[in-house]
């Protein structure tokens, strides 16, 4: 990838950023945290609950395939979420779609809370869930793009990594929120263990609604409606001009959401079907891990602006192919302090150190006025592999033991070392000096147009 030289950078967009720019950090974080907490409590019900309470008259593998099946309807309608998000978020701002997803994945949330079990409809109890579960997945899908890219375009260019690393924070806290209450939930009994904690969501949404309307447009959008540049199919544009970006960074995601989708979703099902450690201290590993998440990611994307965006990932994905056996091993002994020290690694290493990165480089890799299509698609396509992952890792687990599972968990890893290799860096020593260069002499010259040749804009190609 090359770009022409002496492209504008948003002239509401200086070097240091925008006066708002923790403000949004912050509020795009709390609303991804909110939606995580939605999101990903689905995925923990799934493991521990959904099984009994939904497929009650299948054998517990069964039981076990069908809730992941479930479980994976989400993420594969989570590319359409993208696709509508990212078109209206190209369109018509990314306030707009920050609100309306954050919504919308709230009312389906509290609906999940209040749906009756097999006991009471018999099979539609299975069939209101999906439907509630394809609206998640619709909301979620939208979600991403808009938050990244509002912190993004608000940052400073030398702290985007950091910037984008405090949204993506906001996923370990959500995760860290909704087992919190899970494991709360455990002493209600089978009918409200479950239901509590989607019904607590009503809370947080109503918080975090208010949060996105303080919030204000993106700068970069709002000039290029000046400009008049804003896209009018940004999807067929992004995949005429863009394309192999998409490709890239779709693989690059495999690695992160699907070695998650083994390592953490699969592995609850996995220690429970094997008698391997009680809810408790499942729930409990994955709380220290999500904990240590926090502080994790944001780390991570704070070191991507000191040493580059790709070593940092190329790190993250040789850990992952490194960890595969070992973490089954662990695992497998049964031992609290082990099951610990494996969800920390698996969450804290292997997947924040990618998730660190992806909000940087990914906006990085598109121009202005696809990078919500662009970005989006990328990283909800992705979404359709994890999706169904514990449903694959579930089924190699029957035909294979434990090796099949961790052997899919090396194989993300090694296509997440190649996608790597051949994505082109965007934030790397040369980068680094021009923006120093230029930050000079805007402090000699105020007036002097803030540009940047790396600086993809709404008329750069690729």
């Amino acid at each position: 990838m090359t770009n022409p030289p002496n492209q504008t950078v948003a002239q509401w967009h200086p070097i240091d950023g925008t006066p708002e720019k923790k403000r949004v950090a912050i509020g795009c974080g709390v609303g991804a945290t909110i939606e995580t907490y939605d999101f990903i409590g689905f995925g923990t019900a799934a493991a521990l609950y959904f099984g009994d309470v939904f497929f009650p008259e299948s054998d517990p593998l069964s039981a076990t395939l069908l809730s992941f099946a479930t479980l994976g309807i989400g993420f594969a309608v989570r590319p359409l979420g993208g696709i509508i998000g990212g078109h209206l978020g190209d369109r018509i701002g990314r306030k707009p779609v920050l609100v309306g997803s954050l919504l919308l994945m709230g009312i389906a949330t509290v609906l999940i809370g209040l749906l009756p079990t097999y006991q009471m409809v018999g099979i539609w109890a299975a069939v209101l869930l999906v439907a509630v579960r394809v609206v998640q997945g619709l909301a979620f899908g939208a979600e991403w793009g808009g938050a990244i890219l509002m912190t993004f375009e608000h940052a400073p260019w030398r702290k985007r990594g950091l910037y984008t690393g405090i949204t993506q924070a906001g996923f370990p806290v959500g995760l860290l929120l909704a087992n919190l209450a899970f494991l709360a939930s455990v002493p209600l009994g089978p009918q409200w263990a479950w239901r509590v904690p989607f019904l607590l969501s009503a809370v947080l949404i109503v918080v975090g609604i208010m949060i996105r309307l303080k919030i204000d447009e993106s700068p970069e959008f709002e000039e290029l409606k000046d400009e008049g540049a804003v896209s009018k199919n940004p999807l067929l544009e992004v995949l005429r001009d863009d394309w192999r970006n998409v490709l890239r960074a779709f693989c690059l995601r495999i690695t992160e959401t699907a070695g998650y989708a083994v390592s953490v979703t699969f592995m609850l099902s996995y220690i429970s079907l094997n008698d391997l450690a009680d809810r408790p201290v499942t729930l409990t590993a994955l709380l220290i891990a999500a904990g240590v998440g926090i502080a994790a990611t944001i780390a991570w994307g704070n070191l991507t602006d000191r040493v580059g965006r790709r070593p940092v990932y190329l790190f993250g994905c040789a850990v992952t192919v490194a960890w595969g056996v070992p973490l089954f091993l662990g695992i497998n002994t049964g031992s609290t302090a082990l099951i610990i020290i494996a969800f920390i690694i698996s969450y804290a290493v292997c997947q924040n150190s990618l998730a660190g990165v992806q909000g940087a480089w990914f906006s990085e890799l598109f121009n202005a006025k696809t990078r919500t299509s662009g970005a989006s698609l990328a990283y909800q396509m992705s979404a359709v592999v994890s999706g169904f992952t514990p449903l694959l890792a579930t089924a190699l687990l029957d035909r294979f033991g434990w090796a099949g599972p961790a052997v899919l968990f090396i194989g993300y890893g090694v296509l997440g070392l190649v996608a790597a290799l051949l994505t082109s860096e965007t934030w790397g020593p040369a980068q680094r000096a021009e923006v120093d260069r230029l930050a000079e002499q805007v402090a000699r010259n105020p007036h002097l147009p803030q540009r940047a040749s790396w600086a993809r804009r709404a008329d750069t190609s690729v």
